[in-house]
């Protein structure tokens, strides 16, 4: 690493600003390279500040200062000093800031290169539209700013342009006024934000867009006007997206009775954009990706992610804008508490089970192994170098599980009376998670002060659960000890706060009812565990139970249990809680899997399936079919779950092969079914991307994909006559991506035709990116290399970089993880030349070394070679010299 390493910055060290600013004025006149901003600022001193002489600090980012002035006085140069990207004026040169208790207005024009802007933070120009990102600190590469999330003012933004070229001009807020100049050629909007808001939150986009317009009535009777912008030709794909957000709006109003506070909501849809989307105060800036969506492009999965990020956006309006976050740390407040809504505002729009089980199968595949990582970090963390590298899963989804845990200790009502409570206080508030929590614990009277820890403990803690039971006593006890391994920094750890649903299921296959020896009945099955070592003791057990653990993952841990087969058959028959009927399938595949893994570095005969194929059949018995649920049955653990429970010598390649063995194994023994309820669920007639029809697809596409992995003719056939047959792209694309994993010749006759027909679209050509991306086939680099000298893939593009070389290090652990290292060269060499210009996107793409401790000592070795060449690099983003630092610490 360079011997200059970037600063650290620390929780503990948080201070309140010096200055606030009340209210932002604007003038932009936009120019592909010479964009010129005046701003002026109305500021004041904060009284709160310990140091009523500090000097004003402003920060700036790759802009060039024309000029300043305070109160219309113009500054001398003399009179202020700028250096590493901040703007310092002392508050003893030439008196120039006046005394504490006076306001002032700061003016200064400046200019910035919007069409050299590559990183795609601050006002940036692609494909001839302007458009900002500001989070997390992407404003400051527009004007100079005191640019953190706890100054909050209120903007008047005057935006100017030719008029030819840009004829749409959009700010946050309300539109004010609009013109255009003498000679027709140029044109101003004004826009209003009536809100005080951040800097993060400040938007605005100009450029040839096309619009489609609805309206929304809000619960007081109040007319919004709806308004998504996007590529004009492109309007006839926004039908879902508009509808997607009229039920969010809807949903907020009658879950949590929040309505929208502006006369206009706005998305604009754009094709270069570091995220998904970003929240904006009533300017909604999006990935096109996730707006976008007809039948004949966008699959089942683009729909259901279409409507959970408008949601999630959309809710940010309250919890993320009305209520903001104080510092960077508590990012988790905004974001975890907005995902835990966008979740439920799905689960209740679709099925809770499905998507409780879609939620936590991400949980698992991304955020447990950051967890159990070098990358690992609390919740909150309490130190970074780049904040942007802490939009986390752990940030995320982590973060709405806590919350998930408080919904599900206090019930519906209780969070409902908490969250009111967090509403009403700290609306226009930058608040803090103590300042959350505390809302929780006086409207419901409870402690939570141990249940804080998950905010501050980095790691997934393990459940070690037993039963004994005495029939004499006729008791069952409970035994649950508490495993935290250490994390980076944080070698010891209190014991936690786990809320842990439970049941106690007879032989008859009905829940017990669950008497403490106290005499209490625990009707909802919720134990707090809070000991590392806790006992709970069942009276009136007359036979031994079988027990349920978790019901419904009542809190983000992992489970150690003494069950053996024959336990978790009687649960997939039985448990009451469907979540972990697919829970204990998933159990039994994993343990399979990972037997015969052993068995086959050990060379020891193969469990071929036989018994989980039996009880599969029975779970897909046209009594127990369910299309809502049974899919998920049928999804195997994938090859990173099975590297995750090996935790060392991992080979991915053995690991595949024996997974695509048991997967061919169980496609045979139960062909006559599988080929049964694949041509009995044909969903004929137009294509509806509701929830039940999705699920009708997604189970005929399951038995398609286990009939297709027995390799025969005749099912590879059936992939390819699925993929001719198709009629929307959520089966066209699900045939295709089965057929990429094999080696038949209908997989390129496949790709090819799907190439033809789609090359003019952007984004379904992503998909044909991915899928040959991720094919484990052994070509696959040289593959990969040939679709980069593609004309429509492009360095410079994060989706294009994501359907590739995010693909291939994210999706295809086989080749990424070569036995030659070139997997982990290629991606090397990628994640320099794009830190060059994008530093967020390659320090995502860093992340994805992050496993290189568990794998077998050949890998390990060539991976930890690439990884000092990285670390010698001297000139490295601070992102992702910060990533690179903690995977090979």
């Amino acid at each position: 690493m360079s011997d200059k390493k970037p600063e650290t910055i620390y929780l503990k060290d948080y201070q309140v600003p010096a200055f606030l600013i009340d209210n932002v004025d604007l003038d932009i006149k936009l120019h592909p390279t010479k964009t010129k901003v005046d701003a002026r600022l109305t500021m004041r001193r904060n009284p709160d500040h310990p140091d009523q002489s500090a000097p004003l600090v402003l920060n700036g980012e790759n802009i060039e200062l024309l000029e300043i002035a305070i109160d219309a006085r113009s500054l001398e140069k003399e009179a202020y000093t700028t250096d590493n990207n901040l703007l310092t004026i002392e508050p003893d040169a030439a008196q120039n800031l006046p005394p504490p208790s006076a306001s002032f207005t700061l003016i200064t024009s400046s200019i910035c290169n919007p069409q050299d802007n590559k990183a795609l933070s601050g006002l940036y120009r692609s494909s001839d539209i302007y458009c900002t990102q500001c989070e997390a600190e992407g404003f400051r590469r527009i004007t100079w700013f005191i640019d953190r999330p706890d100054i909050l003012s209120r903007y008047r933004v005057r935006l100017e342009a030719d008029k030819k070229q840009t004829p749409v001009l959009l700010a946050n807020g309300n539109l004010v006024e609009q013109g255009e100049s003498e000679d027709k050629q140029k044109h101003f909007a004004s826009w209003e934000d009536p809100f005080p808001k951040p800097s993060y939150l400040f938007a605005m986009v100009g450029g040839q867009l096309g619009v489609v317009k609805d309206s929304f009535t809000t619960m007081s009777g109040r007319k919004v006007d709806l308004h998504i912008y996007v590529e004009p030709g492109k309007e006839d794909r926004c039908e879902w997206a508009m509808d997607c957000l009229k039920r969010s709006m809807k949903w907020d109003e009658t879950r949590f009775g929040r309505e929208y506070d502006l006369d206009l909501f706005m998305i604009v849809a754009v094709s270069d954009f570091n995220m998904g989307a970003m929240e904006n105060k009533g300017l909604n800036i999006f990935n096109d990706k996730l707006i976008l969506a007809r039948p004949d492009t966008a699959t089942d999965g683009d729909y259901a992610a279409i409507e959970s990020v408008i949601a999630h956006e959309y809710f940010h309006n309250w919890t993320g804008n009305r209520i903001t976050c104080r510092d960077w740390f508590q990012l988790c407040l905004k974001e975890g508490l907005t995902v835990f809504r966008d979740q439920e505002f799905s689960s209740d729009e679709r099925d809770r089970t499905a998507q409780r089980i879609a939620d936590v199968r991400s949980l698992r595949s991304f955020q447990f192994p950051e967890d159990a990582g070098p990358l690992a970090h609390p919740v909150r963390p309490d130190h970074f170098i780049e904040i942007n590298n802490f939009y986390t899963s752990t940030v995320y989804s982590k973060g709405a599980e806590v919350i998930r845990m408080i919904h599900t200790m206090l019930g519906e009502q209780g969070f409902r009376k908490g969250m009111d409570l967090y509403f009403d206080r700290h609306d226009g508030d930058a608040a803090t998670v103590e300042q959350f929590i505390k809302c929780f614990e006086e409207a419901c009277d409870i402690d939570l002060e141990q249940f804080m820890l998950w905010y501050s403990q980095a790691g997934t803690p393990e459940l070690v659960c037993s039963l004994e039971h005495d029939e004499k006593s006729k008791t069952a006890t409970l035994n649950v000890t508490q495993m935290l391994s250490p994390s980076p920094g944080q070698k010891t750890k209190k014991a936690q706060h786990i809320p842990l649903k439970i049941g106690l299921i007879g032989d008859n296959g009905a829940d017990l009812p669950l008497m403490l020896e106290d005499g209490q009945k625990l009707d909802d099955g919720l134990l707090h565990i809070r000991e590392f070592e806790q006992k709970t003791v069942f009276t009136n057990i007359a036979m031994r139970p079988t027990l349920s653990l978790l019901r419904n993952f009542s809190a983000p841990v992992t489970l150690k249990t003494n069950f053996d087969n024959d336990d978790l058959l009687f649960l997939l028959r039985h448990d009451a809680d469907r979540f972990n009927r697919w829970q204990v399938a998933q159990t039994y595949m994993l343990r399979l899997l990972l037997t015969n893994v052993k068995a086959t570095q050990k060379d020891q005969p193969l469990d071929h399936g036989e018994q989980l194929g039996e009880a599969l059949s029975l779970a897909l018995s046209e009594k127990q079919l369910d299309p809502l649920f049974s899919p998920g049955l049928l999804a195997f653990p994938g090859i990173n779950d099975v590297a995750r429970e090996l935790g060392g010598d991992v080979n991915h390649q053995l690991i595949l092969e024996i997974r695509n063995k048991l997967r061919s194994n169980i496609g045979e023994q139960l062909r006559e079914l599988l080929t049964q309820i694949y041509d009995n669920t044909d969903v004929s007639g137009p294509f509806n991307p509701d929830a039940k029809s999705a699920a009708k697809r997604g189970l005929r596409h399951a038995t398609l994909g286990l009939l297709g992995a027995t390799g025969k003719p005749d099912d590879i056939a059936r992939l390819y006559q699925h993929y001719q047959g198709a009629n929307n792209m959520s089966e066209k694309a699900t045939a295709l991506g089965y057929l990429a994993q094999t080696n038949a010749p209908e997989r390129q006759l496949a790709f090819d035709d799907f190439f033809d027909k789609w090359q003019k679209d952007h984004l379904v050509i992503d998909k044909w990116f991915a899928m040959q991306a991720m094919s484990p086939q052994d070509d696959a680099l040289e593959r990969i290399e040939t679709l980069m000298e593609n004309k429509l893939f492009s360095l410079k593009n994060p989706n294009k970089v994501r359907a590739v070389i995010g693909a291939f290090a994210m999706g295809n652990p086989v080749q990424f993880n070569r036995a030659d290292g070139r997997g982990y060269e290629f991606m090397a060499r990628n994640i320099l030349e794009i830190d060059c210009f994008n530093p967020q996107i390659a320090s995502r793409l860093a992340g994805s070394f992050k496993s290189w401790r568990i794998l077998e000592p050949q890998r390990r070795d060539k991976l930890k070679t690439v990884l000092d060449e990285l670390a010698s690099h001297n000139n490295l983003s601070p992102d992702t010299y910060e990533i690179i630092s903690k995977v090979i610490q």
